[in-house]
């Protein structure tokens, strides 16, 4: 109940972060969204211009208010959103839900990849009003480093610092708008249905301008995906403020264009034409820096994405900082640089804007359809209306069909790009989530108590060289009186590793920032314990410095004996040695897979040897670990044809 009064919590500061991570994709499309519908070689018609007009109003209102800011918002998972959040949700009601969140989640990161090219180069390119002959690429290239490595200060501080500068953008959008829907109040009119209907049945070719009109919508699911890093209630409030500044500056461009009918739009942008020329420069200076806050929107909800990701198994476990002191503001260094790769590829290929359009919008649509799939389910298993739930899924399935219906035009001419890099990012959710579920046939825990005995054989076996006095294995067992099977293998099979005493550390990561809390479970004194950890996920895991923390306070409370057990040692009170043990699996050669199952697991292990290794993850001391390799035997090879023959 603290959470969501949390969540639903409005203030000033969180509503100027609002305005700066979250609206940059979606508060920007008023300076290509309606050049692009009414086209620049076509005689304008007010018939045309009002239908494009009731096009973009109903697609905001039905898109972004309804579906996404009243509905899907309240499916937050402990305060976050996304579509691995709402997943997460559902998920244990029907494994077939896998699909519609890998689709969703690889087409939102390839969106990732192409909004930050689109949007800076768009911004730089208006300058070539001023500076017809600006080379825009380096400069386009420039901002986009400088943007990724701000987000090493976390999005709390890059809201701070965009907010203003977006609060400064939406209330010249308004004003703007109004002013020139002073000059035709008729223009107005175009909020009537009607005139959707109209265009759209009587305008030849109206249906493929979809495409084009989407685009007043597309950051509507880097709304949902941010809902960390703000809260609902403060999207809920500025959402308001926003949507109202859009479709002013929506509909005085409308009046501007209806000036013009019987005339051809040309080379003339209908949001620049909105503005004074006196005011011209400063205009274009503050459309600059909006474009390239809008990338931020993307890279913040990438982000949280990947966070979810690696927590359902649908991503490698990768480094994750938390720059502030919300659970919502992470930073992941190697998806930042990722999407920095890919960025600069995109603009390197495309080299315009005008090229990346085609690109542009159809990843975000399937990520919308996925969304409208998984929310449908959430609200069927959390007992909504069913006719409701019905009428939802239909009328958006319908909806954002004809959304990806009219994208789908643009494929040949750069659409492929998006569609190419959501299928890798698909495609190593897919290799991750099945290499996952190869390994649980494998993962097998036992009962620590029935190896007290052989624990204790084996210290008192002097035949055996003592391998430490303290032996510290780390362990993915959460329950207390439980160890994996390999651990076992390892103690009592692959190298005997006789020691004084036997530690079993695991770590439980809490929802809380600064849990810093552990037990002990003693399974044999002074012979076995088990140790776990429950730290805050803004704590590091310097599991070293933890474990010198437990023994001191269990040597205080004389729980246990750390003097070394060597006799000339223990005469002088020194401590005992302590060794960490790492197991790291690999794929045995003993297996006999088939194809698909080989490919899988090649793969998962191959991208294993560029992920953080697990001693690093742990803040182990590495002067005191040891990383041993174990075997991964999924499938036997049986029946060996193999014959002996006399000599």
């Amino acid at each position: 109940m603290e959470d969501k009064k949390h969540l639903d919590k409005v203030s000033a500061a969180g509503l100027l972060v609002a305005l700066g991570i979250i609206y940059g994709d979606i508060g920007t499309s008023p300076l290509y969204v309606l050049r692009a519908v009414v086209g620049s070689d076509q005689p304008i018609q007010e018939d045309i211009v009002r239908g494009a007009l009731s096009c973009i109003f109903w697609t905001i209102t039905l898109q972004t208010t309804i579906k996404y800011v009243i509905l899907v918002l309240r499916a937050d998972n402990r305060g976050e959103g996304g579509t691995f959040a709402l997943y997460a949700l559902v998920r244990r009601h029907a494994r077939w839900l896998t699909v519609p969140a890998i689709i969703g989640g690889s087409s939102l990161l390839a969106d990732s990849i192409i909004t930050p090219p689109i949007s800076v180069s768009s911004a730089i390119e208006g300058l070539r009003i001023i500076y017809p002959d600006i080379p825009t690429v380096p400069i386009v290239i420039g901002i986009l480093a400088f943007l990724f490595l701000i987000q090493t200060f976390g999005t709390s501080v890059v809201g701070t610092a965009f907010g203003p500068i977006m609060l400064l953008w939406f209330t010249m959008l308004g004003v703007l708008g109004a002013l020139h829907i002073i000059d035709d109040l008729s223009i107005l009119q175009a909020v009537n249905p009607y005139y959707v209907y109209h265009f759209l049945n009587d305008y030849p070719g109206a249906f493929w301008l979809l495409g084009a009109v989407f685009l007043s919508t597309t950051g509507a699911e880097a709304l949902y995906a941010d809902m960390g890093h703000t809260g609902r209630g403060n999207i809920r409030v500025s959402w308001m403020f926003v949507k109202a500044c859009l479709l002013l500056n929506y509909f005085g461009q409308g009046a501007f264009i209806e000036g013009l009918a019987g005339q051809k739009l040309g080379e003339r942008n209908p949001f620049y034409s909105l503005m004074p020329e006196w005011f011209l420069f400063a205009g274009i200076v503050i459309a600059t820096a909006a474009t390239v806050i809008a990338s931020q929107a993307m890279i913040t909800g990438a982000f949280t994405l990947i966070s979810e990701a690696i927590r359902l198994n649908f991503w490698p476990k990768v480094r994750l900082r938390y720059p502030t002191n919300k659970k919502g503001q992470l930073y992941v260094p190697s998806i930042n640089w990722l999407l920095f790769a890919g960025c600069i590829g995109v603009v390197l290929y495309f080299q315009e804007s005008s090229r990346m359009e085609a690109a542009y919008g159809l990843a975000i649509t399937l990520t919308m359809l996925m969304t409208t799939i998984l929310f449908s389910y959430y609200m069927y298993s959390h007992k909504f209306n069913a006719w409701f739930v019905m009428f939802f899924l239909i009328f958006y399935l319908f909806v954002e069909a004809s959304f990806l219906v009219a994208n789908l035009a643009k494929f040949t001419h750069g659409g492929w790009v998006s569609v190419l890099i959501a299928g890798i990012m698909a495609g190593i959710m897919i290799i991750w989530l099945n290499a996952s579920r190869i390994k649980l046939r494998l993962t097998e825990y036992v009962k620590i108590d029935q190896y007290i005995q052989p624990f204790k054989e084996l210290s008192r076996d002097i035949s055996i060289p003592k391998y430490a006095t303290h032996l510290v294995f780390m362990s993915n067992a959460a329950r207390a009186a439980e160890i994996e099977s390999k651990i076992i293998y390892s103690i009592f099979q692959k190298r005997p590793k006789r020691a004084d005493i036997y530690w079993f550390i695991h770590v439980d990561t809490t929802d809380d920032p600064y849990t810093m809390e552990y037990k002990v479970n003693t399974i044999a004194p002074d012979d076995v314990y088990k140790v776990t950890f429950r730290l805050g996920f803004r704590i590091e895991q310097r599991i070293n410095l933890f474990f010198r923390k437990v023994i001191e306070d269990m040597v205080k409370n004389k729980e246990v004996d750390i003097t070394s057990r060597y006799e000339s040692l223990s005469r002088q009170n020194v401590i005992g040695d302590f060794r960490f043990v790492v197991l790291e699996k690999f794929l045995s050669y003993e297996n006999d897979l088939p194809f698909r199952e080989r490919f899988v697991m090649d793969i998962y292990f191959f991208v294993k040897n560029f992920t953080t290794p697990e001693d690093r993850w742990f803040g182990l001391d590495t002067s005191a670990v040891k990383i041993e390799k174990v075997p991964l035997v999924i499938r036997p090879v049986v029946n060996v044809k193999l014959k002996r023959i006399d000599t």
